[in-house]
C-alpha cells in the first residue's frame, strides 16, 4: 500500500472559484478518489492562501478585518468545492498559528545555510493607496515583446521574466493611478546556491516534459536569480522574526501552507507530521496550473531541500480553460462562477467533461459549449446510464440470474481493460482512460439492441432469458461505473444502491454479481438542456455588467474634438466598399532600420503560419523598431504591392494621429492570433 499526500494549489481569498479553477481541483479529487479505490492510503489538503495587500485593500474597503474577509471567504471556497463532489481530508488557512511555526523553522533553515542577504531596492509604490505594490497588482507592457496589459512577474505572451519595475508605463491595479519608484529593504533568498541540485532534480522526470525543457533555459546561461521574500509595512501576512517591520511576501508562505495544513490534520488526527513530510515510504503530489510552475519548481524544492523535507514525487502541471476556443470573458458570459453553475447543471456534468479533456501532457483545454452538451447527453446518458434504465426494471421482481450468463466473452473483456484503463488514471492521462470506457459501452449497447430485453418480457416462455440479458447487461454497467467512479462518484453512490453494496473498490469490475436481487430502478441521470447553458452564460454577463456597473457610471473621459477637425470624416462609403478592405491581425518578425529613408522602418509580419509579408512603414519617428518585436499589428492584407526604392512594400499597418511623433499603431487585445480578421 502506497503512502500519498496530495495537494492543489491554494486558492486565493479575494475571489470566488470559477470554473476555470477547477479544473484543477477536479483533475486533482479525481486522481485521488482513484488512488483510494486502489487501495492506497492518499490524504488531500488544500487551503485558502490569505496573506497580501489585496486582502488588506478590500477588508479596508469594506469595513472590516482582513481575518473577517478570509474567513467568509474560507467558507464560500469550501461550498464551491462541495458542491462539486471535491472532498478535502483537511482545508486550512495560511493564516494560521501552524503555517506561521513552519514558515519560522523553513526561514531558520535557510539564514542556517547562508541563503538570506538584504537588500535596498528600488520597488513600485501606489501613492494613493499607500502601499507597495506586489508583482500581481502592476499591470504593463512586457519590456522585451511589447504585449500590453501584462502582469508584473512574467509575460504571459513572450514567456519573459522580470520584476515590476522593469515594466513599461505601469498601472495599480489596485487604484488604476501610475505608481512611483520608492526604495525599501527587502530579503532575498539565493537559489543560486543550490544550481545544481535544482537543475537535476528539475530534470529528474518529477516534472511533465514541457515544463521540465522550459526550466532548462534558466540553468544554461545565467547565474539563478536570487528570490525576494519580503515585502516591507504595511502588509498582511507574518512579520519575519529577525526582521522587524518586514514580512513573508505571500509567495513564501503560501506553499509551505501544504505543510501547515498538513500539521493541523495530524494535530487532530493523532498523526506524526514527520510521517508524512520526512519519511521516505511517502509520496507527495502537487497538482498546479502552468502559470505557477516556476515558483513550485524553483523557489519550492529550494526550500524544502534546506529545510529536510521531502520534495515532490510528482508536480502534475495543466494548462489553461479556454470557453468555445477564447478565453474566459466576463462580457460574454462564459466567467461562470462554480455557485453560478451549480444553480443549473449537475456538477457531474463538468466533472466527466473536463476528464475526457484532460491528458498528462501542459495543454490548454477548451470548454466548447455544444460539444459539452452532446457529448455528456451521448456518453453518459445515451451509453452508460441507458443500459441501466432499460433493464433493470426487468428483473427487480427475480433478481440477478444465479450464476452468470453466456455473454460471447464481454465480461471477460471489459475486466481485462481494468489494468489499462487504471494505468492512464495514474499518469493523469483522463481523456485516454474515457476513452477506453466509451469503448467498452459502444460493445455493450448492441448487446442489449440485439437480445432486445423488452420483446423477452413478452413472452412468458423467455423469462430464463429475458433474466440472463438483463444480468449481462446490469453487470457490464456496473464495471463501466467501477471504471467512471473517481470522475462520477454519485453515479457509483446510485449504482451502489441498484446492487446492494457500495462500490469503492476497483477490482470489483473483476467480478460479476449473481443471484442477489435489484432495487427498483431510480433515475439516475437526466440529459443536459441547451438552455440551461444559455441561462448559466446571460446570468454570468448580467453579474458582470452589475460589478462593473458603478465604476462606468460616470467616466471621466475628456476627449476634444481637436483631432476630428483637423481631419474630418470622409465621404459616406457603403458596406460593400469597406468589405473589400482585408484587415488582419499580423505579428511583426522582423524591424529593421531603412538608413536612407527618414520615415520609413522595414517590417516583416507574420500572419500566421508560414505567411509572411513586408511592409514599409512610415513610423521611424515615433517607433525604435527593436520595440515593435513581437507586437501584433493591424494590417491591410489585400493591398495592391508596391514598388519603392528600398524595396516592395506588399500592404499597409493601421495606425492613428497626425503624424510625427504622434504616431499610435493599432493593435488588438491580447487573445488575438495572427491571421484573424478583422471586421
Amino acid at each position: 500500500m502506497r503512502q500519498i499526500l496530495v495537494t492543489s494549489a491554494l486558492p486565493y481569498a479575494n475571489g470566488h472559484i470559477h470554473i476555470g479553477h477547477l479544473v484543477e481541483y477536479l483533475q486533482t479529487d479525481i486522481w485521488v478518489r482513484f488512488q483510494r479505490m486502489r487501495g492506497h492510503r492518499c490524504v488531500y489538503f488544500c487551503a485558502d492562501d490569505t496573506h497580501g495587500t489585496a486582502i488588506s485593500i478590500r477588508a479596508q474597503a469594506e469595513g472590516r478585518s482582513e481575518e473577517a474577509v478570509i474567513a467568509e471567504m474560507s467558507e464560500a471556497h469550501q461550498r464551491d468545492f462541495a458542491g462539486f463532489g471535491i472532498e478535502f481530508d483537511h482545508y486550512g488557512s495560511t493564516h494560521s498559528d501552524e503555517n506561521r511555526e513552519v514558515c519560522h523553522e523553513i526561514w531558520s533553515a535557510l539564514r542556517k545555510a547562508d541563503m538570506v542577504i538584504e537588500e535596498e531596492i528600488d520597488q513600485l509604490f501606489d501613492t494613493e493607496k499607500g502601499v507597495f505594490l506586489a508583482d500581481r497588482f502592476v499591470r504593463g507592457t512586457c519590456p522585451k515583446c511589447g504585449s500590453k496589459d501584462q502582469p508584473g512577474d512574467n509575460c504571459g505572451h513572450c514567456g519573459e521574466t522580470y520584476g515590476p519595475i522593469d515594466l513599461v508605463d505601469p498601472v495599480s491595479v489596485l487604484s488604476g493611478s501610475k505608481p512611483v519608484i520608492r526604495a525599501a529593504t527587502h530579503l532575498f533568498v539565493q537559489i543560486e546556491k543550490l544550481h545544481g541540485f535544482l537543475n537535476d532534480w528539475t530534470q529528474s522526470g518529477t516534472l511533465p516534459s514541457e515544463s521540465a525543457n522550459y526550466l532548462r533555459n534558466f540553468f544554461l546561461n545565467e547565474p539563478l536569480r536570487n528570490w525576494d521574500v519580503s515585502r516591507p509595512a504595511p502588509y498582511f501576512g507574518f512579520e519575519i522574526p529577525d526582521s522587524p517591520g518586514n514580512y513573508w511576501y505571500v509567495w513564501f508562505d503560501a506553499p509551505i501552507g501544504y505543510i501547515g495544513t498538513t500539521s493541523q490534520w495530524c494535530k487532530r488526527h493523532g498523526e506524526n507530521l514527520d510521517d508524512w513530510w520526512r519519511n521516505d515510504r511517502t509520496e507527495i503530489h502537487h497538482f498546479i496550473g502552468k502559470d505557477i510552475q516556476y515558483f513550485h519548481t524553483l523557489f519550492w524544492p529550494a526550500m524544502l531541500k534546506t529545510a529536510g523535507f521531502n520534495l515532490p514525487t510528482q508536480v502534475h502541471i495543466h494548462g489553461f480553460l479556454t470557453v468555445d476556443g477564447e478565453k474566459m470573458s466576463k462580457s460574454r458570459g462564459t466567467f461562470v462562477r462554480a455557485a453560478k453553475y451549480l444553480e443549473h447543471l449537475h456538477p457531474g456534468y463538468l466533472r466527466y467533461y473536463y476528464a475526457t479533456k484532460l491528458s498528462s501532457r501542459v495543454e490548454d483545454l477548451d470548454l466548447n459549449l455544444e460539444e459539452f452538451v452532446a457529448r455528456v447527453n451521448s456518453d453518459l446518458v445515451g451509453k452508460v446510464v441507458n443500459l441501466a434504465s432499460r433493464t433493470a426494471k426487468f428483473v427487480a421482481e427475480t433478481g440477478l440470474s444465479a450464476t452468470y450468463p453466456d455473454d460471447g466473452g464481454l465480461f471477460e473483456k471489459f475486466a481485462a481493460r481494468g489494468n489499462d484503463i487504471a494505468e492512464a488514471y495514474e499518469k493523469g492521462d483522463y481523456s485516454k482512460a474515457m476513452r477506453m470506457i466509451m469503448e467498452l459501452a459502444d460493445q455493450a449497447n448492441p448487446y442489449v439492441e440485439a437480445n432486445a430485453p423488452w420483446d423477452l418480457r413478452k413472452d412468458p416462455g423467455k423469462a430464463g432469458e429475458l433474466q440472463d440479458t438483463c444480468t449481462v447487461a446490469l453487470n457490464l454497467f456496473r464495471s463501466l461505473v467501477i471504471y467512471l467512479a473517481p470522475v462520477l462518484p454519485e453515479l457509483a453512490a446510485k449504482t451502489g444502491q441498484l446492487f446492494g453494496e457500495t462500490l469503492t473498490r476497483w477490482d470489483q469490475s473483476g467480478t460479476p454479481v449473481t443471484g442477489r436481487p435489484v432495487a427498483t430502478f431510480k433515475h439516475m441521470m437526466q440529459r443536459v438542456e441547451p438552455a440551461k447553458i444559455e441561462a448559466i452564460i446571460n446570468e454570468s454577463r448580467e453579474e458582470a455588467a452589475e460589478s462593473a456597473a458603478p465604476h462606468d457610471a460616470a467616466p471621466a473621459w475628456d476627449d476634444a474634438g481637436d483631432a476630428l477637425a483637423a481631419a474630418p470624416v470622409a465621404a459616406t462609403i457603403t458596406i460593400e466598399d469597406f468589405a473589400k478592405v482585408d484587415l488582419r491581425v499580423a505579428r511583426v518578425i522582423a524591424a529593421d532600420e531603412v538608413p536612407e529613408a527618414r520615415k520609413l522602418v522595414k517590417l516583416t509580419l507574420s500572419l500566421g503560419g508560414e505567411t509572411t509579408r513586408t511592409v514599409f512603414a512610415g513610423i521611424k519617428s515615433a517607433y525604435d523598431p527593436a520595440d515593435l518585436l513581437g507586437r501584433l499589428v493591424i494590417v491591410v492584407a489585400n493591398l495592391a504591392p508596391r514598388t519603392m526604392k528600398f524595396g516592395v512594400s506588399e500592404g499597409m499597418i493601421v495606425a492613428a494621429g497626425p503624424g510625427g511623433e504622434d504616431i499610435f499603431l493599432l493593435s488588438p487585445d491580447e487573445g488575438a492570433v495572427p491571421g484573424q480578421r478583422v471586421g
